[in-house]
């Protein structure tokens, strides 16, 4: 096979970047390791910044987004299970975000594919990246028993942590950034109405969140141990423990219910540097991981493949210097949402060698941003998002 931008991983990264690229007329074929089945079950965030949802409309996927989407400009934080902190981000720095969920975007970009028929191959094993340093690299992989390869001018490594790209690049020339956090989110969705604004909340008991899917699909978490699993966890005991962590008053409106998804995720912060190496091009969790406190991975993603798509339609119409630039323009907006991301998990989570004296600490930090309005604007205006 030939094509021009050969892309590793069929999830929103890589099928965007394939949108975009076909938007103005850039081939590409896309490997998946998953079924197309498996990749539409997966359950990941909903907050979108504005500068997502513009891009998605900008590239023709903005029809669902804009009729199902679920335009909120409130950051919530509660803590000593009483008081409560409400900014509009609207009224602080000009901007709102959306929820809509990633398995939504997801199914806007298969049906989009679809529709201009874009090459995807699904359940490729053994995906192999060769001559990377080249002027025509390839990817091997196989597919129904038979050995595949792909020859290209760029490769995109959209394939996640654990994909084959970022193990492409020589282990001497790459440096890693890992924090691991002693803890991991306990997440359920239920058929419910949602509490009607989006809440963080930093208890002695455990970090706790309230979001929203749709009007009628509530997404909650609750901090809990590594060592737990979702057997521990018994639909009652999730809802006594949300409700210990939350303020009364909004615990009184929360409706429960019976979970229909229930799962466990690590939290981990993690940047590999470089991000493009020859004609190697990484983009989204391959090239980062962030807690998702601050709601930056999927938002992250879709920054990645604004500057990667922006850099290979520059190199096609023969101007190289974006493209040599791809690597230090994302990292600086990936290391900034690293630090933030870093930054409100230390300050809303419990930590397990945490004394009286850290959790008085986080509370005065949360009465500071209480009290000062250039503090929330400093953090709403990362949390909504930088412009890109």
């Amino acid at each position: 096979m030939q094509t021009q931008v050969a892309i590793i991983g069929g999830g929103p990264a890589g099928t965007l970047l394939s949108h975009l690229l076909a938007n103005a007329g850039i081939s590409s074929i896309v490997l998946e390791r998953q079924s197309r089945e498996h990749v539409l079950s997966r359950i990941r965030a909903g907050v979108l910044e504005w500068g997502t949802v513009e891009t998605l409309r900008a590239a023709g996927l903005g029809e669902r987004l804009d009729t199902e989407g679920h335009v909120h400009d409130t950051i919530n934080i509660a803590w000593r299970g009483q008081q409560l902190l409400s900014v509009d981000t609207f009224d602080m720095v000009g901007k709102r975000m959306m929820g809509y969920g990633q398995t939504k975007i997801q199914e806007d970009l298969y049906a989009a594919a679809d529709g201009r028929d874009q090459q995807i191959i699904f359940e490729a094993e053994d995906v192999a990246l060769h001559d990377i340093e080249s002027d025509r690299p390839r990817v091997t992989f196989t597919a129904n028993g038979d050995t595949h390869e792909i020859s290209c001018d760029y490769i995109a490594g959209c394939d996640g942590f654990h994909g084959p790209s970022r193990q492409a690049i020589p282990a001497e020339k790459r440096q890693e950034f890992l924090k691991e956090y002693p803890f991991g989110w306990l997440g359920i969705l239920s058929e419910t109405p949602p509490l009607p604004i989006l809440m963080y909340a930093n208890s002695e008991h455990g970090f706790a969140l309230c979001s929203m899917r749709n009007p009628m699909l509530s997404r909650y978490y609750v901090q809990c141990p590594l060592t737990d699993t979702t057997d521990d966890w018994s639909d009652d005991r999730f809802w006594s423990e949300l409700f210990a962590r939350i303020p009364d008053a909004q615990a009184a409106q929360i409706q429960t219910g019976p979970s229909i998804e229930k799962s466990i995720a690590p939290l981990r912060s993690f940047v590999s540097e470089p991000i493009s190496w020859g004609r190697l091009h990484l983009a989204g969790d391959a090239a980062h991981i962030v807690p998702p406190t601050g709601a930056k991975g999927l938002n992250l993603a879709v920054s990645d493949v604004h500057y990667l798509s922006q850099a290979l339609i520059a190199q096609y119409a023969g101007d190289p210097v974006l493209l040599e630039q791809y690597g230090a323009t994302a990292l600086r907006r990936v290391w900034g949402a690293v630090r933030f991301s870093w930054w409100l998990t230390s300050l809303l989570h419990r930590f397990p060698d945490q004394t009286p004296f850290d959790q008085r600490a986080q509370e005065q930090e949360l009465e500071f941003l209480n009290a000062s309005a250039h503090a929330q604007a400093a953090m709403t205006e990362q949390y909504v998002g930088l412009p890109l």
